[in-house]
């Protein structure tokens, strides 16, 4: 197979998408653990959050397949450069797949399924280790913020690619038709 010049318009879809989604659930998530009961929002933000993360991990899943399927671009740089990308691109995965899967655990220790959007749920396994919620809880909440952080590190560099190097890294992720 042979390496695209750029990403194809699923990824870059995808890819904007889940920059969206990632900040919206975290803004949210921060907001909503502040909620009391006696909120109107109480109920409805968690499931709204938990709705939209499990249709991510559908997304992210679906993206490293088209991944793999369609190729990417070579990662632009010297080669310092090209391992800091490759391995940042690497942990952002993880980390998405460890809030999805500390997320799945604070939210089914109580033996309930997740329910998304009324279309399907998803099935619970119940408390599988003592105090799984808060640790469980602990954990999502950090990889939370080490993922923004990383985002930020991400975008901080596609950035200096595009205004110091004035290399195609940026232009290869909005589509720029010259390349």
């Amino acid at each position: 197979m042979e390496q695209p010049s750029q990403y194809n318009a699923v990824l870059r879809a995808i890819h904007w998408l889940t920059a969206l989604v990632v900040i919206g659930l975290f803004a949210v998530g921060l907001w909503m653990v502040d909620l009391t009961y006696y909120s109107t929002w109480y109920k409805t933000a968690p499931y709204w959050h938990k709705s939209i993360g499990i249709l991510l991990l559908g997304l992210t899943l679906f993206r490293l397949v088209w991944r793999i399927v369609k190729g990417t671009p070579q990662i632009e740089g010297n080669r310092l450069e090209r391992a800091g990308a490759h391995a940042a691109h690497h942990l952002i995965y993880v980390l998405l797949f460890v809030i999805f899967a500390s997320g799945y655990l604070i939210s089914t220790s109580d033996g309930r399924a997740i329910e998304v959007f009324n279309w399907f749920e998803v099935p619970a396994l119940g408390e599988l280790f003592p105090n799984q919620s808060d640790i469980a809880g602990a954990i999502h909440y950090y990889a939370a913020f080490t993922l923004i952080g990383l985002a930020v590190l991400h975008a901080a560099a596609a950035l200096k690619h595009h205004y110091i190097d004035k290399d195609n890294t940026l232009r290869k992720m909005i589509g720029d038709k010259s390349l």
